[in-house]
């Protein structure tokens, strides 16, 4: 019989500290201003006031908290869209678009008053809108990306190489009249596909090889590799944000969906990060592919022997990680520095 050392659990006891919407963005401006207090450069503005190199989301602010702040930035840019989601909620349920400070009085049932937080049950996050998405075809897409956590301190993150693009059926159009038409702004699968543009074959997906393969064509192997290199700094730079406040049992992983937007000069934007992402399939190579990725995780985060063991130091052989790469081992990273200061790196592994 299995003691409980010898179980394992596919969550992090505070996994929502990244998984709902508003906690993420609580924690990246947190994680930002820290940096910026201590002088680390990571904490660098420009002189528009964003962060230099922690630019990756979207401006957002609470409701009903952070209303007159919200109305302050309407009118500094008046002609912005804004997209206003739940902040405990997923697959599109909630979701609609406002470019206007009286749609979101409509919105509050009660436009006597500028808002009235107690007409609000949940927690809303509006954010402004990226509205010059990267088209392809003239169609709006984002990014579904896999990422394994096994520890939190010290902070251990794989990628999985096969992540995917999930299509609009309809063409982007920033229209006023089509602010209401989610099949053009809104990318989750659990949307699109009660649309009548809808194809079951390919299910609206792209692989994320394709992906590569369209940019380097279109807009150079170079810039390609930029953004390539800056989502793999997004990725591990949120998971940094929420480290602190996440318990990190030894018994826990964590494989993340993180869904992320990518604009016209090829600039990443994470938009929100899953806890449970889908791995119901709706074609066949989506299929493969999440069937690899169940496969891949359990190599991961099993000890060589197959057999749970939290007293396992959790670095997998290299031939486990199969389509999982290493984005970050903290663990390592320590010991390569403190090699480097004493000229001995060369013994230890390379990592990434």
């Amino acid at each position: 019989m299995f003691t409980f050392v010898h179980r394992m659990i596919n969550h992090f006891p505070t996994h929502y500290e990244i998984t709902r919407k508003d906690l993420m963005v609580k924690n990246v401006k947190r994680y930002r201003k820290e940096l910026e207090r201590d002088g680390n450069p990571l904490g660098e503005r420009n002189e528009q006031g964003r962060y230099v190199h922690l630019d990756f989301i979207p401006v957002t602010f609470m409701l009903p908290a952070d209303y007159n702040l919200l109305v302050e930035e309407f009118r500094k840019s008046p002609n912005s869209t804004w997209i206003l989601k739940p902040a405990g909620k997923s697959q599109g349920v909630g979701i609609f678009l406002v470019n206007r400070l009286a749609q979101i009085k409509k919105w509050s049932r009660d436009s006597k008053t500028p808002f009235n937080p107690a007409l609000v049950k949940d927690t809303y996050v509006i954010s402004r809108y990226i509205d010059n998405p990267l088209l392809i075809g003239g169609k709006k897409f984002d990014l579904r990306i896999y990422v394994l956590v096994t520890s939190f301190r010290p902070l251990k993150v794989y990628l999985f190489k096969m992540g995917f693009c999930r299509f609009c059926t309809i063409k982007y159009d920033l229209n006023t009249q089509e602010l209401d038409n989610m099949f053009v702004h809104l990318t989750n699968v659990s949307i699109q596909k009660r649309g009548a543009e809808y194809n079951s074959i390919h299910g609206g997906k792209w692989s994320m090889e394709n992906l590569r393969l369209f940019l380097e064509g279109t807009r150079g192997r170079k810039v390609t590799d930029k953004l390539f290199s800056d989502i793999n700094w997004l990725l591990v730079h949120s998971l940094k944000a929420v480290a602190p406040v996440m318990v990190s049992d030894r018994h826990c992983f964590e494989c993340y969906g993180y869904d992320i937007i990518v604009d016209q000069n090829l600039k990443p934007w994470l938009i929100e990060v899953n806890a449970s992402p889908s791995l119901s399939s709706t074609t066949a190579n989506d299929r493969i592919m999440k069937q690899a990725l169940i496969d891949n995780i359990i190599k991961v985060v099993l000890p060589p022997d197959g057999i749970p063991d939290v007293h396992w130091n959790k670095v997998p052989p290299s031939e486990n990680l199969t389509d999982f790469e290493l984005l970050l081992d903290e663990e390592i990273a320590a010991q390569l520095e403190n090699a480097r200061d004493r000229g001995q790196a060369s013994n230890l592994p390379r990592w990434r």
